[in-house]
């Protein structure tokens, strides 16, 4: 496998990819890294016919011209798309899709193509909404950046996932809001009209408050300059990232690698959440 200090953008030279190759570009000069903009094709009628020629050149010198200090590279690959991505992602830091926006564009890069790479990458995967709002349209070092989300599962805190949460805040110079969603179990036995005391709701409130503490103190500490707002809410994972991730720069959300596909509650926040959202692999 190769080195992955590289950022990687699949593209196939629509306008939806090409919004995703401008947000990679942003988040490559951020991480100081060279950004790699990939078509793969095998030629089958299923996949869009590649872009014509000097296409990719172009885009490259685009993004290059827009941002100077950008090393850009344009890579063709002649797999089927899924296998060429999930290559690329694991000689990626971070592997950049377009996802489906309101155009209703239905071609390579969206739909089951970015979901089956995302459920599958060994790498953190960034869908990035085509015709999604501009929270990203700030330049590296502007200042007020939207926070950073990222959704903590406190019984399995994924050292993988905060990392890089911790890392994109740091880079942006923005908070970094840590979603935990808490809930009351059902009764035992599935009993109708059996209510939890107000007692055992509170402890179970105050012991997920002190899990979100604790998940968050190694962190913190790593990334003392990082603002951190821990946020304890109460209800569905989803419906609460979807929420924050409204006003939020990036959403993260983490995936693990045993499982070869997306959680529902990742999956609710793909499919609907307007800004960009990294799916991060964890062990």
């Amino acid at each position: 496998m190769t080195s992955m200090r590289a950022l990687t953008v699949g593209t196939d030279g629509s306008p939806e990819s090409m919004n995703a190759a401008d947000w990679a570009a942003r988040e490559a000069v951020r991480r100081a890294l060279p950004l790699r903009l990939l078509y793969a094709g095998s030629g089958e009628r299923s996949v869009p016919a590649p872009p014509g020629p000097g296409l990719l050149d172009r885009a490259a010198r685009q993004l290059s011209y827009a941002h100077p200090a950008l090393e850009v590279l344009a890579v063709r690959k002649g797999a089927r798309p899924v296998a060429a991505l999930l290559e690329a992602a694991g000689e990626s830091e971070t592997l950049v899709l377009g996802s489906r926006g309101s155009t209703g564009y239905s071609g390579f890069l969206v739909g089951s193509v970015a979901l089956a790479v995302s459920a599958r990458a060994e790498r953190p995967v960034v869908l990035v909404r085509a015709g999604g709002p501009p929270q990203d349209e700030q330049a590296p070092d502007a200042p007020d950046f939207p926070p950073v989300v990222v959704g903590l599962d406190v019984a399995e805190p994924a050292d993988e996932v905060l990392s890089y949460a911790f890392e994109a805040a740091a880079l942006r110079g923005t908070e970094l809001h840590a979603v935990h969603a808490w809930s009351v179990p059902p009764p035992r036995g599935g009993a109708s009209g059996v209510t939890t005391p107000a007692g055992d709701a509170a402890r179970r409130e105050t012991l997920s408050a002190d899990a979100l503490t604790a998940a968050l103190q190694v962190w913190r500490a790593k990334y003392p300059d990082v603002p951190v707002v821990p946020r304890l809410v109460y209800g569905r994972p989803g419906h609460h990232l979807l929420k924050a991730s409204a006003s939020a720069g990036l959403t993260v959300l983490g995936r693990g690698m045993d499982q070869n596909r997306l959680g529902r509650t990742a999956h609710s926040v793909v499919h609907h959440a307007t800004g960009p959202v990294a799916v991060v692999p964890y062990t």
